[in-house]
């Protein structure tokens, strides 16, 4: 009998919108979808209905257009860095039937491709550690399936190519593209999801905590953020096939990118999350609601020396909760597993003749790509107002460094690049406040360095990134701001009326220009309050606090009585921190 959804499908093929290679893309209300398949062991075989079987014609009735990057049309059998090169010039090559470019797409990439997406989103070079990320990514939504982040233990002793090195769990790349941006990777804060799935058979990893190829602590989004991932029983791909035959998945199971009716719980979850939808919120089981999930989570470790240099690791041993477990650790580089008790840990390191057991809390749900090293280590960079996201600091900015052992006044140093150095407002152990150069653009080398050592982490410097100053220093609540008529703190016993020029402390505006004495933010911000415009008549530097920021505007009429109006600062594509002020 066939499948109740036959007859729909069989018409609506008809009008499928799969958009040749090189063909004009229609407009439609909604943007273009990019599919992206994974590994494939036979490349003569990829197609889209192969991998991602009627996924378009699902869009179709979506209203969207749907492309097919198969990575298999590049030639040879280059690294995954290449392929994303090539990918990013598939992006940028897209152009509407009015000859307008494809300026935003969202993405749609199973198991391999999503490491694709993530290569191109952070610009991985093929060389290790080394990065060229694009100023405009191009990519508003991504949903991965089956994405093995942190990679599959089943390529072991078959990654004779580049990809399959590359996919191979504990491989260089993995953990470098893991940890690209401070030590972590935001996916340049493109709104991302995860399906992932624990049908196989537990012959890859353990029962329930694999899909036959990826554990599910590989495939989690958790290293992004939480609730973002979902697991449904799905398998890597369709029964019947090599996963089949090696047992690593039954001969009937489903897999984790291919559609085969827009009532399956995967055609559910793609539609809700890219029509901006919560549905897909209660499809399958969140990854923190997982019964293994919740309560493992996944270690990837390189070792340095105080100086940051990386160094031959011998072995790795976790310990938590009266238990000990012996990272893998095939390459004298990268020890790894993908359980692990989540919670408090120590983890004792050897390499050579440095030994050095470092307590952490691991986390559920996700992998940990950690650094082990003594001396001065950098956790994060945010501006000095407010934790941000992504993960993005301006030129001009006072960030804040936390960490361990970073130093003292007079210790500490903070250097971009190998020698610039930069001022600072404040220094001790655990976070130093310094200026970012007015100069600095792009990914630059960011370094704290002491009489103990150094450590050097990447920083993504943007033309803008406006951070807030709060009252409480939380980065939350009653913003830092003054009414300039009366020279007051705004507060709810003394606020704002319409009218009033509103001073608002802030940091992050950018470069400047020099106005009449005056340093002027080139990129000219908005402010809202409540919603409406706030005219901004100054915009820029508070002469004399280097990195200090300011903007005056002219608060509007109509803001109804509010003892906290949001307010939100907008330069170029960047907001800042949502704060308040109380309107009378």
């Amino acid at each position: 009998m066939k499948h109740p959804s036959y007859f729909f499908f069989s018409t609506l093929s008809l009008y499928a919108q799969l958009i040749p290679i090189g063909t004009p893309v229609p407009r439609t209300a909604k943007l273009p979808v990019v599919f992206v398949n994974g590994y494939e062991y036979n490349c003569a075989a990829a197609s889209f209905s192969h991998t991602f079987g009627v996924a378009d014609q699902v869009l179709q009735a979506n209203g969207q257009t749907s492309l097919f990057f198969n990575y298999c049309d590049v030639p040879g059998m280059p690294n995954i860095e290449t392929l994303a090169a090539v990918f990013a010039g598939f992006l940028s090559g897209l152009r509407y039937q009015d000859g307008q470019s494809v300026d935003t797409v969202d993405v749609v990439a199973h198991s391999m491709g999503g490491l694709i997406v993530r290569s191109y989103l952070s610009g991985k070079q093929s060389a290790s550690g080394v990065f060229s990320p694009p100023s405009a990514t191009h990519i508003r939504k991504i949903v991965f399936l089956g994405t093995p982040h942190f990679g599959t233990g089943i390529t072991m002793g078959l990654a004779f190519t580049p990809e399959l090195e590359e996919l191979s769990s504990g491989s260089r790349f993995l953990f470098d593209l893991g940890t690209w941006n401070q030590g972590s990777d935001d996916l340049r804060g493109s709104e991302a999801i995860a399906v992932i799935g624990n049908g196989g058979t537990g012959l890859a990893t353990t029962q329930g905590f694999d899909d036959g190829v990826v554990a599910l602590t590989s495939a989690s989004l958790g290293f992004y953020m939480p609730g973002r991932t979902r697991v449904l029983p799905l398998c890597h791909v369709d029964g019947g096939g090599l996963l089949s035959i090696a047992l690593f998945c039954g001969p009937n199971t489903n897999g984790i990118a291919h559609i085969h009716a827009a009532t399956e719980d995967l055609a559910r979850t793609v539609v809700s999350f890219l029509n901006g939808t919560v549905d897909w919120k209660n499809i399958g089981t969140a990854a923190e609601q997982n019964a293994l999930l919740a309560v493992n989570g996944g270690i990837y470790v390189t070792v340095r020396n105080a100086s940051d240099a990386n160094l031959r690791t011998d072995s790795v041993t976790a310990a938590s909760l009266g238990k000990t477990k012996q990272l893998n650790l095939s390459s004298n580089d990268v020890a790894y597993t993908d359980m692990f008790t989540a919670g408090p840990a120590t983890l004792t390191p050897i390499a050579g003749s440095q030994q050095v057991s470092e307590n952490l809390p691991l986390p559920a749900a996700a992998v940990d790509p950690i650094v082990l090293k003594p001396g001065p280590a950098i956790a994060r960079v945010f501006p000095a107002a407010s934790a941000v996201f992504p993960l993005s600091v301006a030129p001009g900015m006072i960030v804040s460094i936390y960490g361990r052992s970073l130093g003292t006044q007079g210790d500490a140093q903070v250097l971009l690049g190998s020698s610039q150095q930069l001022s600072l407002y404040y220094a001790a152990a655990d976070q130093i406040n310094a200026v970012m150069p007015e100069s600095a653009s792009g990914l630059v080398k960011l370094t704290v360095q002491n009489s103990a050592g150094k450590n050097t982490v990447n920083l993504l410097v943007e033309a803008a990134i406006p951070a807030i100053f709060t009252q409480d220093g939380s980065g939350k609540g009653a913003a830092y701001a003054v009414n300039a008529s009366t020279g007051a703190l705004v507060t709810a016993g003394s606020p704002l009326h319409a009218g009033d020029y509103m001073v608002l402390a802030l940091t992050g505006l950018g470069a400047t220009q020099t106005i009449n004495g005056l340093d002027y933010a080139k990129q000219q911000p908005t402010v809202t309050i409540g919603g409406k415009d706030c005219p901004v008549t100054y915009a820029g530097r508070i002469p004399g606090f280097p990195g200090l920021d300011q903007i005056n505007c002219i608060v509007p009429t109509g803001i109804s009585p509010n003892s906290a109006a949001p307010v939100v600062v907008t330069s170029g594509t960047r907001a800042s921190n949502s704060v308040t002020v109380a309107v009378q």
